[in-house]
């Protein structure tokens, strides 16, 4: 019945969608035969654009109907192998997701927060909160390369980073996944970073290991440990879930490219400062040239060409 209903609305809607382009016809043959008429012209032209933006919300609900895609985000990012160098890059990419995520007025929890010894970090995990935050976020799941000028090399030598991002939808309450407690190993330390004298005090921070799988998901956000307990527990579901999910659709993934295990041999983006200026993801083509835009959160495009091409199977497309 619910299919049904939603089926249903989307009828309704393509024959209003109709009759706005007959009533735009009627008043342009108005037009015509007064020679010329300026408000049937306009109203026209209004109902005309009033179309035009009501299909291109249909787009974006036809392109966001996973089954997931309305649910909220967990977003985990990690350097790869070069030290200092990746987790620079790995921290570049963090501060883009929050830009990102700013501009689309999602809320963030910052779940697990590592930072580097000497810049950057070894590991990041947000849970993102918003309309349609999986179903936009999925697309930046893998593998990001940098090439540049390391700020790191006194010599000023070029050096190419990579950085894994992983996206996950988070697990309703209501979906039972079962997690043994004696396949749990739950390790207790003290938080790092800012929170007052009793996160910093006391081993208020949580990591689990889920023993049969290798899962580990940490969290320090929550003052409590009581707190951070059933949050970890919480995201860890959630990634069981995910890879239950995968193991399933894994005869059917051949054509979902980016939804494989990330690994450092196949990025999904190029992100080049030297010696030129661009920006390629490498599954859709879509080339930038504006990186800063892009470095401070501006991702629409690659986006929204991911989606266009999971549902239509090709988009190639150059932006200057």
């Amino acid at each position: 019945m619910q299919e049904r209903g939603e089926i249903a609305d989307l009828v309704e809607r393509l024959d209003g969608l109709r009759t706005r382009l007959d009533d735009s016809r009627v008043f342009l043959d108005l037009s015509v035969e007064a020679g010329g008429d300026p408000d049937s012209d306009h109203e026209a032209e209004r109902l005309t654009e009033e179309v035009e933006a009501a299909l291109e919300e249909l787009e974006r609900l036809r392109m966001l109907s996973g089954p997931h895609d309305n649910s909220n985000a967990i977003v985990t990012i990690k350097p790869g192998a070069g030290g200092t160098e990746s987790q620079d890059w790995a921290s570049m990419l963090y501060r883009m997701y929050l830009r990102y995520c700013d501009r689309k007025d999602w809320h963030v929890d910052v779940m697990d927060y590592q930072a580097g010894d000497e810049a950057g970090l070894t590991k990041a995990e947000i849970v993102v909160t918003g309309p349609w935050v999986f179903g936009l976020l999925k697309a930046e799941s893998g593998v990001h390369r940098l090439v540049r000028i390391s700020p790191f090399d006194s010599n000023k030598r070029r050096h190419t980073s990579f950085a894994a991002v992983t996206v996950v939808p988070e697990v309703d309450d209501d979906i039972d996944i079962e997690v043994k407690e004696s396949d749990l190993r739950v390790d207790t330390y003290r938080a790092s970073g800012a929170g007052g004298q009793h996160v910093n005090r006391t081993d208020s921070a949580v990591r689990l290991t889920h023993l049969p799988t290798g899962v580990v998901v940490a969290c320090q956000a929550e003052r409590s440990q009581h707190k951070n307990r059933a949050t970890a527990m919480k995201l860890l579901k959630s990634k069981l879930y995910e890879a239950e999910l995968r193991r399933r659709e894994a005869d059917a993934a051949e054509s979902h490219a980016a939804q494989s295990a990330v690994n450092f041999g196949s990025q999904i983006r190029s992100y080049v400062l030297h010696p030129y200026k661009q920006i390629k993801d490498l599954r859709t083509g879509v080339t930038v040239g504006n990186v800063d835009a892009v470095l401070d959160g501006d991702l629409d495009r690659f986006v929204e060409a991911f989606l266009l091409q999971e549902g239509d199977g090709e988009l190639i497309e150059d932006i200057e």
